[in-house]
């Protein structure tokens, strides 16, 4: 009997861990480089199995607001999970940058040069349909909002403006032909798909909010250890090597 219950307690100990999920809701910019992201995290964590939405910030927003199960939150602004926090809806001290986006001016017409600047293309008879993603739930969208208003352009592309939901419906329009050009993500330019498609140009910074993007743990996520280890992962050697690859530029201040 003694001999049974020492067999039985090796067992158990020799078990596995059980698989514990995670639910992340990421930032459609992420698209390109999340999958390499969450499978460097297994390497250090095999038992969590993270499972990935991608969307605009801003409805991620909304729906993590009105009690949707997602446990981190991968923003592609500070505000929004900033704005959670406040609402009691997110771990405040668990927010940090994990990335700093840029926006680029890209298209699939041979005959239009983004090189050219903003004025230069919205201007041009040839661009029909000019896309940006929506300004008021997604970053990337108010971002490119914010420099077509600090070039005095805003008004003047209001007749060709396609709105696409989140930053990657926005690159499709342009993919498609729906629009001839438009301001979508660097990082977006850095996916297989898209990686020497075109021409782009990254659009000047100046006088434009950095976009500095933020992850936070929920409410829904405080008791899953690998909600905060996720986030913490983010600043490590290896994600930020696999975010830099994919186009986006790196915060002093991210965890370590």
């Amino acid at each position: 009997m003694k001999k049974l219950l020492i067999l039985l307690l090796a067992g158990m100990f020799a078990m596995p861990a059980l698989a514990r999920p995670l639910l992340v809701a990421a930032a459609s910019d992420l698209g390109y480089c999340i999958d390499e992201l969450v499978s460097a995290y297994r390497k250090t964590a095999p038992e969590a199995e993270p499972t990935v939405s991608l969307g605009a910030s801003g409805n991620f927003f909304a729906q993590i607001r009105n009690g949707a199960p997602f446990e981190v939150f991968l923003s592609a602004d500070m505000d929004y999970p900033r704005q959670l926090a406040k609402l009691g809806a997110a771990d405040g001290n668990t927010l940090v940058p994990y990335a700093i986006g840029r926006i680029a001016l890209w298209s699939l017409d041979p005959q239009l040069d983004p090189n050219r600047g903003l004025a230069a293309l919205v201007g041009d008879e040839r661009v029909k349909r000019f896309a940006i993603a929506n300004p008021v739930t997604a970053p990337y969208g108010r971002a490119a909002k914010a420099a077509l208003v600090r070039d005095g352009l805003w008004d003047k592309v209001q007749n060709k403006l396609v709105i696409g939901e989140n930053i990657a419906q926005t690159a499709q329009f342009v993919q498609t032909g729906n629009a001839q050009a438009g301001i979508i993500s660097f990082a977006t330019l850095h996916s297989t798909k898209l990686k020497g498609v075109g021409r782009y140009a990254l659009v000047p910074t100046k006088d434009l909010a950095p976009i500095e993007q933020g992850a936070i743990v929920t409410k829904a996520g405080a008791a899953n250890p690998h909600a905060v280890g996720f986030i913490r992962f983010l600043g490590s050697p290896e994600a930020r090597a696999i975010l830099s690859r994919n186009g986006f530029s790196l915060p002093a201040g991210a965890a370590e």
